[in-house]
């Protein structure tokens, strides 16, 4: 059994769904492991992980919009605001998400769906620079 392991920070430029399949695919052709399992894990509290249809971006844009409803920026509403008014709703939003995925890989590539991409969910209204872990295991 053999595993790898890297950081890949994501810049994410704003709110919204940033793919990054491309680049976690790059990082898996590098690899030796053709069989295995791999985990894409963000190591922030105002940003999680989808898998996505990536083929519509109007797909993209009702996500957005859904979560807007569903954890508005309200300077009413919420008690914490350490980072301004966008950080609570970011934590919700997060919270309902996730932020670690598990990818099964076969012959050396990702076992998605045909319209399946991976996403950096930004939840922050500024640019950030977001740092996903990659463990690949497998043979």
């Amino acid at each position: 059994m053999k595993q790898a392991l890297q950081h890949l920070t994501v810049a994410t430029g704003s709110r919204g769904l940033h793919e990054v399949t491309r680049d976690i695919d790059r990082w898996i052709d590098h690899q030796d492991i053709r069989t295995g399992l791999l985990t894409v894990f963000c190591r922030h509290t105002s940003a999680s992980l989808l898998i996505q249809e990536n083929a519509d971006p109007d797909v993209r844009t009702d996500l957005e919009r859904y979560f807007e409803r569903v954890a508005p920026e309200s300077p009413d509403a919420y008690v914490h605001d350490a980072e301004g008014p966008d950080d609570m709703p970011a934590h919700l939003r997060t919270a309902l998400t996730t932020v670690q995925l598990s990818i099964p890989v076969e012959a050396g590539r990702m076992v998605l769906g045909t319209w399946q991409g991976i996403y950096v969910f930004e939840h922050r209204t500024a640019q950030h620079q977001r740092e996903l872990v990659l463990h690949l295991i497998g043979e």
